[in-house]
């Protein structure tokens, strides 16, 4: 099932990740995160292993670099917080550069960019192969609950609708010569705020009824529920299964 709407992390284009099945995308997705979260934090050769197999994966799909690194930016607020644990951190402490730094805060700050980063930017890459309504049949196949994936689906549907709308809000507060930005101006963000609400929710009782009037039933329906072939689940699999490999013999060693 294929729509018009596409989401900002989405590249065009033709390659070999592109063509796997959604289903199968998010499996070796999932997998591949479950082994980084399992590696232990001492093993650094074993994230260089990870990195390489996700640059792999990145080559494979055909992603520019400068669209990865842009939509890694969501990292952050993870990196500020992992900057600041080795000063707040307790326990045993180190010098480094004249500064006191906790043991456990610079292994801690390690772990969070080390695994943030991989499995962000898995999750991107899997994203930026995949069309969201892809990702919700993807899902749905998974046998993740219907009412999850229905709920996931009207939100990013209309999400851009309630954008939309705050835009035309905004347009014509700006028209009547009010624009609020200090906080003691709050009463009017609070005020639109509500309307907002309001009118979103009752945009959703008519969409609804729309929909009940139509057949709707509590979930969409699928238009290709075919499963994959085998040569695609083990195309897909080969990055999470390797590294599965280097989790197990990372924690053994």
């Amino acid at each position: 099932m294929k729509t018009a709407h596409v989401h900002a992390l989405y590249v065009h284009g033709k390659s070999p990740v592109h063509d796997l099945e959604a289903h199968v995308k998010v499996a070796a997705m999932l997998l591949f995160v479950f082994a980084v979260v399992a590696t232990p934090r001492e093993a650094f050769w074993a994230f260089a292993v990870d990195a390489v197999l996700l640059a792999g994966a990145v080559r494979a799909a055909r992603i520019p670099v400068r669209f990865l690194f842009g939509r890694l930016l969501v990292l952050i607020p993870f990196v500020l917080f992992a900057f600041l644990l080795p000063f707040l951190g307790g326990g045993a402490r180190t010098e480094v550069l004249g500064l006191s730094l906790s043991i456990e805060g610079l292994w801690g700050a390690w772990t969070i960019l080390a695994k943030a980063t991989l499995g962000v930017t898995a999750s991107i890459v899997m994203a930026a192969t995949t069309e969201v309504p892809d990702i919700l049949l993807g899902l749905d196949r998974l046998r993740v609950p219907r009412l999850i994936t229905a709920i996931a689906g009207f939100m990013i549907r209309y999400l851009d609708v309630v954008l939309g709308e705050m835009h035309r809000m905004r347009v014509a507060m700006l028209s009547r010569g009010y624009d609020p930005r200090w906080i003691w101006q709050g009463r009017a963000l609070a005020t639109s705020a509500g309307s907002l609400f309001i009118r979103s929710y009752e945009r959703g009782e008519r969409v609804h009824q729309a929909m009940v009037a139509r057949g709707y039933q509590g979930h969409m329906p699928v238009f290709n529920s075919g499963s994959a072939p085998v040569g695609s689940w083990a195309r897909a699999m080969t990055v999470p299964s390797v590294a599965w490999v280097v989790t197990i013999v990372s924690l053994l060693t």
